[in-house]
């Protein structure tokens, strides 16, 4: 094997790896815009996440909601605590499409 095959080789793999990182990179970049935009039609979600906070490395605070209900989650630890359900007002009607 002469010294050409060798650095042909080695161009090969760093430009294939290079492929894969601009993939990945390009992936986590867009990919949920376009799946938000495919999933539209779906209709109405029912769960949508409101806010989250970030308590430390370990843990994190997650409001979420779910019909006319909010939760509270604590996430993290290898468990989830989930606070006790708390009804809120009606959402006004939003524009019918």
């Amino acid at each position: 094997m002469s010294f050409l095959d060798l650095a042909r080789a080695i161009f090969g793999l760093a430009f294939t790896l290079g492929l894969i990182g601009l993939a990945a990179w390009a992936g986590r970049r867009y990919a949920p815009q376009l799946l938000a935009r495919f999933g539209a039609d779906r209709g109405e979600r029912r769960l949508t996440v409101v806010e989250t906070l970030v308590l430390d490395p370990a843990r994190r605070l997650v409001l979420v909601r779910v019909d006319q209900e909010e939760r509270l989650i604590l996430l993290g630890e290898g468990r989830e605590l989930i606070e006790p359900r708390q009804s809120l007002a009606p959402l006004p009607p939003g524009p019918q499409s």
